[in-house]
């Protein structure tokens, strides 16, 4: 065979493997309704809201305090890092798959030298003899006639694809982790602040009826009802001093490591605020979510798996070749044609292969359990979007009512107190009174931080915070 054969026989091989068995891949349609709901829980999106995937973490998030955290988390997270080795693993793999496509070619020289006997030898002859050698070789390559290794190489292609699609939606949710527990350390140190003010006017009053008690103006009963808000206030201390260090630590966690005190909030209103995004009309936005396209692509990786099931079932043709050549002078080691193309071919026909129609029906299985997960992945996706659309549109209404309630019950506190003094009630009232304004405190501050939770769920359910 002469030098140029070769060549023509890889651009023969490469061109025909662009045959393929795999199925036309077709995105399914979506699973879910066109556009948000609709009705009394829901309101419009506001006139100068961005969409979610126009607005940089750092707009959204405008907390200079809660951006410090933020970004060490992105710099320091463990789990963020193991899903960026896991994209370069994936990757390196997709780099093994394709190389198969091609010859893997090994190379050998020699050099041998021969002392001659001086009575064989002509006058002025070298009595040593010098023979260099060189090869040039490849074995098992296999013609992808049929695409099985195309196909191989496209799902592999595909699981690299969702894997980095998975690393931004690990981004993505870290992001929300960060500013969720951010702003749930906030709240609770918001109601640790209102647990120990609470004691303390609790201690006062107590201390203001023993004196009373010790002078005989009230009974003892009254006197044990007054000791009954502060112990209840000293737990409730004990129980928000621990909660707001288990929100440290958790914070810790997300962030790779400590964080300076002056990062962290003392309340909500020192928080910061959240900017508002919208939603849009059609709930085709859910297709831009790294969680969807991850599954799209382990989708189209069971369609190549598929293309690959199938072209296991026809013939097999290997190749084994080398190139080799030998010269008494270095120089001419591949001159004047004297080197040789030799090839040995292989034949592989699966005949009666029960395992290969097996691992077909295999293949074709996964491709529905792969569409089965990317449909549940654009309905779960809209779930999480209608419930953020939900309370974007009915939490302003329960803050307010709450804030009014909060409002009344401190008066009614407060009349409570009045009549005790007077002696028109007993003390069962005001201890009621105030059980019921530190609940509506509490309720106040667990509304305010599901209003910013909210924020958060909704910009990262419709993608943003991805690169």
């Amino acid at each position: 065979m002469n030098k140029t054969s070769f060549p023509a026989l890889l651009g023969l091989s490469l061109a025909l493997g662009a045959c393929s068995l795999t199925p036309e891949y077709q995105r399914p349609e979506l699973p879910v309704a066109a556009a948000w709901p609709a009705g009394a829980a829901y309101v419009q999106d506001g006139p100068d809201s961005p969409a979610a995937t126009d607005l940089e973490w750092r707009e959204f998030f405008s907390d200079a305090k809660l951006q410090k955290i933020i970004q060490q988390a992105l710099d320091g997270n463990r789990d963020l890092r193991l899903a960026a080795l896991d994209v370069e693993r994936a990757q390196g793999m997709y780099g093994i798959q394709r190389g198969a496509l091609f010859p893997s070619f090994t190379a050998d020289g020699g050099k041998t030298e021969q002392r001659r006997s001086a009575d064989l030898n002509q006058p002025g002859q070298s009595r040593t003899a010098t023979q260099y050698s060189a090869s040039l070789g490849f074995a098992a390559w296999e013609i992808d006639f049929f695409g099985r290794i195309r196909s191989l190489s496209e799902q592999a292609l595909e699981e690299y694809l969702a894997t980095d699609e998975g690393r931004r939606g690990a981004r993505i949710a870290l992001l929300g982790q960060v500013a969720r527990t951010y702003f749930t350390l906030a709240a609770d140190r918001e109601s640790l602040a209102l647990a120990r003010s609470t004691l303390d006017s609790q201690q006062a009053a107590y201390a203001l009826i023993e004196k009373r008690f010790s002078v005989g103006t009230v009974s003892e009963l009254d006197l044990k009802q007054a000791r009954i808000p502060v112990d209840t206030a000293r737990a409730d201390v004990a129980r928000y001093t621990q909660i707001a260090a288990q929100d440290l630590n958790a914070l810790v966690l997300l962030a790779g490591g400590p964080i300076p005190e002056e990062w962290l909030p003392a309340g909500l209103d020192a928080a910061g605020a959240l900017r508002d995004v919208a939603a849009g009309v059609s709930s085709e936005a859910l297709l831009l979510r790294p969680d969807v396209m991850a599954a799209e692509h382990r989708l189209k990786a069971a369609y190549a798996s598929i293309g690959a099931a199938r072209a296991a079932l026809f013939p097999r043709i290997s190749l084994t070749g080398s190139l080799g050549t030998a010269s008494d002078e270095l120089s001419r080691l591949f001159a004047n044609g004297t080197s040789t193309w030799l090839f040995a071919p292989q034949f592989a026909l699966p005949i009666f292969d029960t395992r290969l129609w097996a691992a077909l029906r295999v293949s074709k299985t996964d491709r529905e359990i792969a569409l089965t997960q990317y449909e549940k992945a654009i309905q779960t996706a809209f779930r999480e979007v209608a419930d953020a659309l939900a309370v974007r549109g009915t939490i302003d209404e329960q803050l307010a009512a709450q804030e009014s309630l909060t409002a009344t019950v401190a008066d009614a506190h407060r009349l409570a107190m009045k009549r005790y003094d007077s002696g028109i009630d007993s003390y069962l009232v005001v201890l009621d009174a105030q059980r019921s304004l530190f609940n509506a405190q509490q309720a106040l501050v667990n509304l305010r931080l599901a209003r910013l939770a909210a924020k958060i769920q909704l910009y990262a359910a419709l993608g943003g915070g991805a690169e």
